[in-house]
């Protein structure tokens, strides 16, 4: 039995290694139970533990990734349990279940909370929306997805995640001046830091330049290195290295705000698919 499972693994495998360009989603059939229930050792032996690309399809046209993303989220694949971000078209929707409508209003039900994201169109317009981080279950297979809009009524849907591609040295950017979104998590919500970000990439390390909406902050940390503003006026500014993209990166910042200093725990997610080159001035 062990030997039959690790084959339909393989060939699992297989299938995701080939998928490549834009496919669309909505053209995939259901992939129908076999003799491989929906278990979540199957779904944990799709693809190792890394950061992706991957498409995000509903069945609605009303629930959508935003535009600005090109229908993509980011897939990450940690201890073998596979979990999407995508941004979404607006604000409107304001939580989803990984279920069905009908348990999403049981007593206990874990909704998802929604992230605020910042999106940057072709014609640099930016528009804040909801972001959601969404547990995958299988790839190229159609799975329940509830939502709940501002007028409080739960619909049901299905969605697909398919076509993955690992992220490479290629996507990464080469040496110039650009900006980049990211999800800011962490602290009461009182303080953040403004997105997107300007990044500098010089003999191929990245550094962004971080506003705090706060003239509070006194000195940041980054694994384990302290950094002070970059400014002596007007709301802390910070250069930090990027160590890597589309994976949280640990931060620390120490607010004088209070009646004491204060060091508080955030996490930033600098989101590769948001980059934009910014053309230098003459």
């Amino acid at each position: 039995m062990k030997k039959k499972i690790m084959v339909m693994i393989s060939t699992l495998m297989l299938t995701c290694s080939l998928l490549g360009g834009c496919s669309n989603g909505t053209d995939q059939e259901p992939v129908k139970d076999t003799q491989i229930p929906e278990t979540e050792s199957a779904a944990e032996a799709a693809l190792p533990d890394g950061v992706y690309t991957a498409e995000f399809d509903t069945d609605n046209s009303m629930f959508h990734v935003s535009e600005a993303c090109d229908g993509k989220g980011t897939l990450t694949v940690e201890n073998g349990k596979m979990t999407i971000h995508v941004s979404l078209g607006s604000k409107n929707i304001v939580n989803l279940y990984p279920g069905l409508a009908e348990d999403a209003q049981k007593e206990g039900a874990e909704l998802l909370e929604p992230t605020v994201d910042s999106v940057t169109y072709s014609d640099g317009m930016t528009e804040e929306v909801y972001g959601f981080d969404i547990p995958v279950p299988a790839l190229d297979k159609e799975f329940e997805l509830a939502l709940i809009g501002k007028k409080g009524t739960w619909y049901d849907h299905k969605v697909v995640v398919s076509n993955p591609q690992p992220l490479t040295d290629s996507e990464k950017p080469e040496d110039g001046s650009y900006t980049v979104e990211f999800t800011f998590e962490g602290g009461s919500g009182k303080a953040e830091i403004i997105s997107p970000a300007k990044l500098t990439v010089e003999g191929g390390k990245a550094t962004a330049t971080l506003q705090w909406n706060s003239p509070n902050y006194d000195y940041m940390i980054v694994d384990e290195e302290k950094y002070l503003p970059v400014n002596t006026e007007g709301d802390s500014v910070f250069e930090i290295p990027v160590s890597v993209f589309d994976e949280p990166i640990d931060v620390v910042g120490d607010t004088v705000a209070m009646s004491k200093p204060h060091e508080i725990e955030y996490t930033l997610t600098f989101h590769s698919d948001t980059i934009q080159a910014v053309e230098e001035d003459k």
